[in-house]
């Protein structure tokens, strides 16, 4: 078998040029999913907030489908493939042309027609992530894997952040007095009435997407061509086949990937949903939403520093379940939080609103939630990358994560469509948010039974 021995040593540039993969990636998730685009979607597009909020997660949960559908196969098919290159390049290509298409998102414009357009970038930028990741194990010893992964998710976080800066200071502009945070025009004209400062996010995010992606082409070396793409996908299928058929003799790896499931799927619910909860909960425009994310994404950075050395030291384990327990504090200060109080009632707040950004002591307090979300929700995610990382052997790495990224979303569609469900049938959106603490819980409770690193029974008996 392939194991660290196979790990040949790689130029710096090489590692540097795959760790910018996570900064030409994130600004999608950063302003199209969760902090500018999402909540204009769900504020602006819609006939009310729940309606917006429902057509969002429904919107979520069809690319969850897909994923989960064709990750593993793609995933078994670059193993026999050789080369994620190419693959990269193909599925860029959709993506790009799909946040392009996002434009078109006018207010009274058809909500299928941009969740189309949603779906399709959604599953490209998750399809290039399983090819992305599965080159790491032959790019980096286990040794390192944990600090490399954090450190590539932090300088996303910050590529996240400075794309989102960028937007709130000299896009995004209040509809009532046509200027920025900044007191400027927005550039290029653009007209808030319209929409068009958070439809920009979708042709910004695609643009910093192909110019930032292309150091990972240009320095990172890629697996050598092992076979045809026609002759890959047969044997890759088997390969899937052979690898579901194994899982009773790799009981620890199975749990982990469970867990993932469970656990992954409140994260992407937080992170989608978050940001326009807020939204409709404070009625906040495009600019505070955006200064809402810029604070997440601050102290998101320093938290995959922080969690980059916990890694090495203490375990991917760990960093994870440290994660998921702040991120259960944090969900449930955020579902307790409403004018006037927090904590469900039991801590009144005072509904005086001072002006200004965030005025009203209750969201101060929705901001201070928010910071444990920031400070975890990179490393609950670079970390779980990281403990499978180091639990697979480098020739079975595009399979299993493959099955990695079917676990993060082979029922991702869940928590959306249950929050989405319990949002419309309650008439809440509180309601239907604190469905997320139990995928939470539950993934946590399921993580601790499960080993560290998860070898299988192959690595062991080798």
């Amino acid at each position: 078998m392939s194991n660290e021995a196979d790990v040949r040593p790689v130029p710096r540039s090489g590692i540097r040029a795959w760790m910018m993969f996570d900064w030409a990636a994130q600004p999608f998730f950063t302003v199209v999913t969760t902090f500018i685009f999402g909540p204009y979607f769900v504020s602006r597009m819609a006939s009310d907030p729940a309606t917006g909020q429902a057509a969002w997660g429904y919107g979520i949960a069809a690319a969850g489908i897909v994923i989960a559908i064709l990750s593993p196969v793609l995933g078994s098919i670059a193993d026999r493939a050789g080369a994620r290159k190419p693959w990269l390049a193909a599925f860029a290509v959709v993506q790009v042309i799909s946040l392009c298409c996002l434009w078109l998102a006018e207010p009274g414009s058809s909500l299928v027609m941009v969740l189309v357009f949603f779906c399709l970038a959604t599953v490209a930028a998750e399809f290039s992530i399983v090819f992305n990741d599965s080159m790491m194990p032959r790019l980096i010893t286990k040794d390192e894997i944990g600090r490399v992964s954090n450190i590539a998710w932090g300088l996303g976080y910050l590529g996240g952040m400075i794309v989102l800066i960028f937007v709130v200071a000299l896009l995004a502009a209040s509809p009532e007095t046509g200027k920025t945070l900044i007191g400027a025009d927005p550039l290029f004209g653009l007209d808030p009435v319209q929409g068009e400062d958070a439809r920009a996010t979708g042709p910004l995010s695609a643009l910093w997407y192909v110019v930032f992606v292309l150091p990972l082409f240009l320095f990172t070396p890629d697996a050598p061509k092992a076979m045809s793409v026609r002759r890959a996908v047969g044997a890759g299928l088997r390969d899937l086949a052979n690898t579901i058929s194994e899982a009773r003799r790799r009981a620890g790896l199975v749990r982990f990937l469970v867990a993932r499931m469970i656990y992954q799927d409140g994260v992407n619910a937080l992170l989608a949903l978050g940001g326009a909860f807020a939204a409709a909960l404070f009625a906040w425009s495009i600019t505070e939403v955006g200064i809402f994310g810029i604070i997440l994404n601050i102290v998101a950075v320093p938290g995959c520093l922080l969690a980059s050395r916990i890694d090495t030291a203490l375990g991917s384990k760990t960093v994870v379940m440290i994660s998921l327990v702040m991120l259960c504090v944090a969900t449930i200060g955020i579902i307790s939080t409403g004018p006037g109080f927090t904590l469900f009632g039991a801590l009144p707040l005072p509904a005086d609103d001072s002006g200004g950004l965030f005025g009203t002591a209750a969201e101060k307090a929705y901001i201070l939630y928010g910071l444990l979300v920031g400070l975890a929700f990179g490393p609950v995610q670079a970390s779980s990358r990281s403990y499978l990382a180091r639990s697979v052997a480098v020739d079975e790495a595009g399979r299993y994560f493959g099955l990695y990224a079917f676990a993060g979303r082979a029922t991702s569609f869940l928590a959306p469509f249950l929050v989405a469900t319990v949002t419309v049938a309650s008439g809440s959106p509180r309601l239907g948010m604190a469905v997320i603490i139990i995928f939470l819980v539950a993934g946590l409770i399921i993580l601790r039974t499960a080993p560290y690193p998860a070898h299988s029974a192959r690595e062991n008996s080798d």
